[in-house]
């Protein structure tokens, strides 16, 4: 139907009001609103050189005829103070007297008219978008929609404009003060190339922790404490990379079918720590409490990443909630469709923020710098980064957003990691980011996946992958740890589960099974789901070690799921992003069983190798070039003959193939300026399910080897230890990984 003939048929919609009077509660008369300030934006408490104390408010509203501050007491009653000063499009005013701890939000009065934008509606309670803490949660009733959500005729629905007040029903900011300068703190700073990342779930490592205090699991002080602490210690990991912990909203079908937005991926205030994982309560403590945790992981040497969603808001699209962006200025904030009701969606969730707008892009960057200046973490995986790299329509890699960041004298020191693609066209683009950044990269996952389920490669896909894919970041002056290479992410199976499931088992999640990815790369190793066949259970313990084992020795920045290390499952679940349960906890009881706790020690004893030795973690590409007088190169490739491979071998599928990582010259120099130099290594990969021969390759490569690594051993409470000499043949175990230290 034609915009023309809906407007037609909706005659109350474009403009009109429904006859439901907002149930006004004004509380007491307020306090004097003085001028105040238009920066900075959000609610900032201070002290006057007077001694007198309140709070400053500033909100952009560009398009706004009104706007109004309210103020709630403990009683929720509500005093509205007119913002009456306006500068720039930004209303603002200080209130003598607010102090910490003081709940508000915003009314914004405007136009009503969805068809051309506009979708004021004053009767809505809006959360601040710079509030530092929320208080309350978001249970999406009909009255927080701007919209009269059963109208009739459902098309137009959305054009209907609902004045039920929704300001008993939705969160309310909260006022923080700020007083904290960090100089205790001492950041790790990490270079990428020593990185390890362990992406984790604040509320899901901690939530089923027997060492930690009942009262502290699922939350930021949970994760601080010294049980979680010491685990990511004693596996050697750098880094963690908390999924969403900015404040979210539950989606309204998932309440519906009394599920939860477990992983976060909804975000609702892009300053405020997520209140549901606060131990220390919601007015204003979160903040305190995260900030601690970020001390805690920084005295143990562990830098903080945030997954940060920047993309879309939890206000989805047009038959979405009124929570914010949308009641302060729908135009201003989001892109939006030539006919203007509608939503330009690159994300799949319903609206795109539009990040060409220069408050939009100021909002972003502010939240950015807010969380590394004054919350101390240390950088930001970037949630379908492409669609902040837009344009007006396509990816631009030289977008407003990506020149901003570029030049931003706080950003461009942090780490910076993106989701390379997002769903609109053209959205794919990995290893088309600039440098400073670092992506996912899905191609890694791809191979790895393929080469051990036995769906192999061709040998150089396969190659590229292994020595941090230089066919995608070889350009512009990137490095290797362009590529954070992954076998698994919190999107997808678990690694139990990808040698486990060839089919995902999402009926939990209230869809059908229609939800989450069918092209898995998995192998069930013989039966479908868990198995009691010793036999079965042996294979997939070893496909477990195998592919830690290879995302561990990868040249590139490896990331970790928690929990993989010691064989968490969900059940063949792929999609767990509403299951706020035992499906998406870690549970760490796995780890008094033998064969979980021996995953854990591998997966430890891997990246001890891997921190011990620079080879493994080059900061340059490999040149396959000689670096020595006697020829030889930094990087070889062998075939089980022990002869290196050709041309023809480079372009065929291959079960088995051996890489020497050379140590003797290696590009950069130690902190004293001095040659970096290592041992070398060759590690022998073999996916078929029957041993091979191999025979060790001689010199000048290498008089004699001991074998420092065998997956296909279960025990791996101690290094084989085995010396052998060049030109030995021997025989690799069926689907394992052997690693070899060159020792003459």
């Amino acid at each position: 139907m034609s915009s023309t003939a809906e407007q037609e048929e909706a005659p109350r919609a474009a403009g009109s009001v429904v006859a439901r009077e907002p149930a006004v509660r004004d509380g007491p008369g307020g306090p004097p609103v003085r001028p105040g300030t238009p920066t900075p934006l959000g609610a900032r408490y201070r002290v006057g050189p007077d001694g007198s104390a309140g709070t400053n408010f500033a909100l952009w509203a560009g398009g706004a005829e009104a706007v109004e501050l309210c103020l709630f007491d403990g009683r929720d009653r509500e005093t509205r103070l007119p913002l009456s000063e306006l500068t720039h499009e930004i209303w603002h005013g200080f209130v003598p007297g607010v102090r910490p701890g003081q709940r508000y939000g915003y009314r914004v009065h405007g136009r009503w008219d969805p068809w051309t934008g506009a979708r004021w509606n004053a009767a809505k309670l809006l959360l601040d978008p710079y509030a530092r803490a929320v208080d309350g949660t978001f249970a999406l009733p009909p009255e927080v929609y701007g919209h009269v959500r059963d109208w009739p005729q459902q098309h137009v629905a959305d054009t209907v404009r609902d004045d039920r007040d929704s300001a008993p029903l939705v969160p309310k900011g909260v006022v923080v003060h700020d007083d904290d300068d960090w100089a205790d703190d001492r950041r790790p700073k990490t270079p990428w190339a020593d990185s390890v990342i362990y992406e984790l779930h604040v509320r899901g490592f901690t939530k089923l922790h027997p060492d930690i205090p009942p009262h502290l699991r699922g939350t930021y002080a949970g994760l601080a404490h010294p049980a979680a602490v010491g685990h990511l210690r004693r596996l050697g990991v750098t880094a963690v990379e908390l999924l969403p912990v900015h404040q979210f909203a539950h989606e309204d079908h998932l309440l519906r079918r009394g599920l939860r937005n477990y992983w976060g991926y909804n975000s609702v205030g892009y300053f405020a720590p997520h209140a549901g994982y606060a131990a220390s309560g919601t007015a204003g403590g979160q903040v305190g409490e995260f900030k601690k945790m970020v001390r805690a992981l920084h005295a143990a040497g562990i830098e903080v990443i945030l997954d940060v969603v920047y993309n879309h808001t939890a206000e989805a699209g047009e038959l979405g909630p009124t929570l914010s962006l949308r009641g302060i200025d729908n135009r201003g904030y989001y892109r939006l469709q030539p006919d203007a009701r509608r939503y330009a969606d690159y994300t799949g969730c319903g609206n795109t923020l539009d990040v060409v707008q220069p408050q939009v892009l100021r909002l972003i960057t502010d939240s950015l710098r807010y969380w590394v200046t004054e919350m101390g973490v240390d950088g930001f995986r970037f949630d379908l980064a492409a669609a902040l790299a837009r344009s007006m329509h396509d990816v631009d890699m030289l977008s407003p957003f990506l020149a901003v960041i570029a030049q931003d004298p706080v950003l461009r020191r942090v780490k910076l990691i993106a989701e390379p693609w997002d769903v609109g066209n053209g959205g794919y683009q990995v290893g088309a980011f600039p440098p400073l950044w670092t992506e996912w990269n899905d191609h890694y996952r791809d191979a790895v996946r393929d080469f051990w389920r036995g769906a192999l490669p061709d040998v150089r896909d396969l190659g590229y992958r292994l020595t941090g894919s230089s066919d995608l970041y070889a350009w512009g002056g990137r490095r290797p740890y362009a590529s954070v290479n992954f076998v698994t992410a919190h999107d997808g199976f678990t690694l139990r589960d990808l040698v486990s499931y060839t089919h995902k088992r999402n009926e939990a999640n209230g869809e059908g099974n229609r939800d989450g990815t069918d092209d898995n790369r998995s192998w069930n190793c013989g039966a479908e789901g868990e198995s009691d066949d010793p036999e079965v259970n042996a294979l997939r313990l070893r496909q477990l070690r195998n592919l830690l084992t290879t995302l561990l020795l990868s040249t590139g920045v490896p990331m970790l799921v928690a929990g993989d290390e010691m064989g968490r499952t969900q059940g063949g679940n792929n999609n767990a992003y509403c299951q706020d349960n035992e499906v998406g906890w870690l549970d760490w009881s796995l780890l008094e069983q033998p064969r979980w706790r021996g995953l854990t020690e591998l997966t430890a004893r891997v990246l001890a190798l891997r921190h011990a030795h620079p080879v493994l973690r080059r900061r340059a590409f490999f040149t396959g070039t000689p670096q020595a007088p006697d020829g030889l190169r930094d990087l070889a490739w062998f075939t089980p003959r022990g002869t290196e491979m050709t041309e023809d071998d480079w372009f065929a599928p291959a079960a088995t193939l051996a890489l020497y990582l050379s140590g003797r010259d290696i590009p950069g120099r130690d902190a004293h300026g001095g040659q970096i130099t290592d041992d070398s290594f060759l590690a022998v990969l073999h996916a078929a399910h029957t041993p091979c021969d191999f025979s060790l390759p001689g010199a000048p490569w290498a008089r004699t080897y001991e074998l420092v690594l065998d997956t296909s051993r279960e025990d791996q409470s101690a290094a084989p230890g085995t010396v052998h000499r060049g030109g030995t043949a021997l025989g690799v175990p069926a689907r394992s990984v052997l690693l070899f230290r060159v020792t003459g």
